[in-house]
């Protein structure tokens, strides 16, 4: 059958879909008040999670899109999901099997796609917008890993740290890493350790969207979440291509592997998701001798299984095991010289193990869904001569509860979090020298209500509380208005409290800068924020296509903010709760416009202000701006499409203004960074339904950092200075300023332009 009847068939079954659900709500049981049935969208994908609501009862739809609902004939019963539009519908008499086909929501990003039909961004019918991005999105820039394409967000900026071991974290709205928390199917998998290197492995072929809610959401969600969140979400076990690989390189010796496959055992439906990296090209373009990246290998494996209850109601739990090996520095290292103290380099093993999953209670009437999680993370580094060995256990259950009552949506959860660490430096060292590892217990309860007052009107509020073993009890409330006068035009305002629970030699420790020692100064108290946000949505449908526009306003105030000192002492990194306040301020726009003939603009941008302001010995208060904040980032993301060709063509790119950089006394490096620009374009060949190539270039514009390590001379800080020429060969100079050897000045990655090829099959 050829493509073009496949797709007319497509178009008919669609049709017929359509035309069924307006006099259809199937699934009514034989006689005991109960529906069943599976949510899809237009592309026949299971919504999972799609709230289904009656008079009597309220459900959620699982992974597969499958659920029973308490209803009887008569029954206007309500679907909705993030990103659709919703739809009411009325149970009737003798049907027996229900499908329910969800059409894209007016004035989301689904309806001003053109690029293939893929659904880019969505907006969640909520007072608190969520963008939401699908995985063929992240494919108009591909690379190694999900913490690199991050990149191309509007508001979200992956930070590397060190320019040794290039560990990094994620920024929202010019805030620090920690402040962002990351998920995996809504579980807290990335956190504390494992913030370092947690986004390297996670294998694309697995990932469906993810979503991302930027601001304080510490209420659901609870430490951590101050500056937003990040969900990762993965593939349906029982629906999408039975095999998927995406295979690259690139002209610096890049290889990277993704493979993911479906299985079927029984009731039982399963994902499979393979992900292999490997650079092992030494390059030094900047002649520092030392490497511009850290050489890697890396392998992690996925395994996900969900059950087809005959209740319908959600079981399925998942795995992944990661491991990776890495190292920079010195060209002339070697691996037998790890903690050696002659050839200066960082060498890091890490291994990792997940498991996480979701359990609908086999409860008639009451939807409550126990969340679970564990993980398991091992680091084994050797920064210079120094052994840093660290392990860190962290599990994760919740109980949650759904309902309704009346125009009242209601969510409620008991969460419990437990986190044990050691290693082997003196921050779990006993007076009597044995280790004592670090124990953290969390617990509380959390309650939100979202009242429909009318069709324009929607009030959210919401709080929870929550008991940390270290600093007792914290409140965090959170309310949210929207209001939509039309189909067209959505604004909303929201405010929330945010904290979170500090685990510095977690977070921050020597895994994030190996040449710097940690010193506090003082008991490090839980921080604290509050958050003002304004957005106004709109969208515009016009003869040749629609346009989409979203933007926003915020601010955030923190106290107790913990501030890391770079300038002090340039052998410390010096913690302590601020003796003021910090302030997180900006707008950001984005854009959407498309044409039908094929054109796809994707343009935003983003003004911030993030500093800190406290008191100097004068009783004065003092401005300092926090590092590595842009002043503003603009990104895009352009598309055309060359239906005779097949051929896709993607420019994608983001400009970074001035940032503060960490500069110590009389350096010579600027304290700001230059405005710059990192630029991509790909070009897709479509060869046939199952087949495409693809190959391009990243940073056309060739852009480089100046001297992002201090005194790469002299590593290990020899006293009275030492230098090397060009051909390696020590000289007698000094060193006037004094410098030490300092790896944390980083803003661009340090790559400059190269090609890449890969190629896609999906069957």
């Amino acid at each position: 059958m050829s493509k073009n009847k496949k797709l007319e068939k497509l178009k008919k079954y669609l049709v017929l879909l359509k035309l069924s659900l307006l006099t259809v709500f199937s699934g009514l049981a034989q006689g005991n008040g109960q529906v069943s049935g599976r949510v899809f969208n237009r592309d026949m994908e299971p919504v999972g999670g799609a709230t289904v609501q009656s008079p009597r009862a309220t459900v959620a739809a699982g992974n597969n899109g499958r659920f029973i609902l308490h209803a009887h004939v008569g029954d206007t019963v309500r679907i909705s999901a993030v990103g659709y539009a919703d739809t009411s519908l009325v149970v009737q008499q003798g049907v027996k099997e229900m499908l329910v086909v969800l059409g894209a929501r007016m004035g989301s990003m689904e309806e001003v796609v053109v690029s293939g039909g893929m659904r880019e961004v969505t907006r969640m019918n909520s007072p608190i917008p969520v963008e939401s991005y699908s995985a063929r999105f992240f494919r108009k820039n591909p690379v190694p890993n999900l913490f690199e394409s991050l990149s191309i967000l509007n508001g979200v900026q992956p930070q590397i740290n060190c320019n040794v071991c290039n560990t990094g974290d994620i920024h929202i709205n010019g805030m620090e890493g920690p402040y962002t928390m990351v998920l995996i199917d809504g579980m807290p998998i990335v956190s504390s350790l494992s913030t370092v290197y947690g986004l390297m492995g996670i294998p694309s072929g697995i990932i469906k969207r993810i979503e991302i809610v930027k601001g304080p959401s510490s209420t659901l969600y609870g430490s951590e979440a101050v500056a937003g969140l990040i969900n990762v979400i993965t593939q349906d076990a029982d629906n999408g291509e039975k095999f998927y690989a995406d295979v690259m390189g690139t002209s610096f010796g890049e290889y990277n592997a993704d493979l993911a496959g479906r299985i079927k055992a029984g009731k039982w439906n399963g994902l499979i998701g393979v992900n292999g990296f490997l650079y092992n090209d030494i390059k030094d373009v900047n002649r520092d001798h030392f490497t511009d990246v850290t050489l890697q290998k890396r392998i992690s494996l996925f395994q996900k299984w969900e059950l087809q209850r005959a209740s319908a109601k959600p079981f399925s739990f998942a795995a992944r095991i990661f491991s990776e090996n890495r190292w920079g520095g010195e060209l002339r290292w070697t691996p037998s010289l790890r903690g050696s103290d002659s050839i200066y380099a960082e060498s890091i093993a890490t291994n990792r193990f997940e498991f996480f999953g979701h359990y609908g209670l086999p409860l008639k009437k009451q939807p409550i869904l126990l969340e679970y999680s564990y993980n398991y993370h091992y680091q084994d580094a050797a920064y210079g001569p120094g052994i840093y060995l660290a392990g860190q256990h962290t599990g994760f259950g919740q109980l949650r509860w759904n309902g309704q009552i009346g125009r009242h949506n209601l969510v409620s959860g008991i969460p419990i979090r437990y986190i044990r660490y050691d290693d082997n430096t003196p921050a779990t060292e006993a007076l009597s020298g044995k280790t004592k590892p670090d124990h953290s217990l969390t617990t509380g309860l959390f309650v939100q209500d979202e009242w429909d007052w009318n069709e324009r009107w929607t009030l959210l509020t919401g709080i929870r509380t929550e008991w940390n073993n270290s600093h007792g009890w914290i409140p965090s409330p959170r309310l949210a208005l929207r209001f939509r006068p039309d189909a067209r035009q959505t604004f909303r305002f929201s405010t929330g409290n945010g904290f979170r629970v500090v685990n510095l030699f977690t977070e921050d420790h020597l895994a994030l800068s190996g040449a710097r020692d940690l010193s506090i100064l003082s008991t490090l108290k839980p921080e604290k924020s509050w958050n003002l946000n304004l957005n106004y949505t709109r969208h515009h449908n016009f003869q040749n296509g629609s346009w989409y526009l979203d933007a926003s306003a915020f601010y955030t105030y923190f106290t107790n903010k913990i501030i890391a000192d770079y300038d002090a002492d340039p052998t410390l990194i010096i913690y302590d709760n601020l003796d003021g306040y910090a302030v997180s301020r900006g707008i950001s726009v984005s854009s959407d416009l498309s044409f039908r003939n094929r054109w796809k603009f994707m343009t935003g941008f983003s003004l911030m202000e993030v500093f800190s302001k406290e008191k100097n010995g004068a009783a004065k208060a003092e401005r300092e701006e926090v590092l590595f904040a842009p002043r503003f980032t603009a990104n895009y993301a352009w598309s055309y499409t060359i239906p005779a060709m097949s051929l896709t063509i993607d420019l994608t790119g983001k400009t970074y203004g001035t940032m503060r950089l960490p500069v110590v006394p009389g350096d010579f490096r600027e304290a700001w960074s230059p405005v710059f620009t990192l630029l991509n374009l790909q070009f897709t060949r479509k060869m046939n339904a199952k087949w495409e190539l693809y190959g391009g270039a990243k940073n056309l514009l060739n852009f480089l950092p100046k001297n992002p390590i201090l005194h790469p001379d002299d590593p290990f800080d020899t006293p009275g200075g030492k230098y090397f020429d060009e051909a390696g060969n020590p000289r007698p100079d000094t060193n006037p300023h004094g410098y030490r050897f300092d790896p944390s000045y980083n803003y661009a990655p340090m790559q400059g332009i190269r090609g890449f090829v890969g190629v896609r099959v999906k069957c």
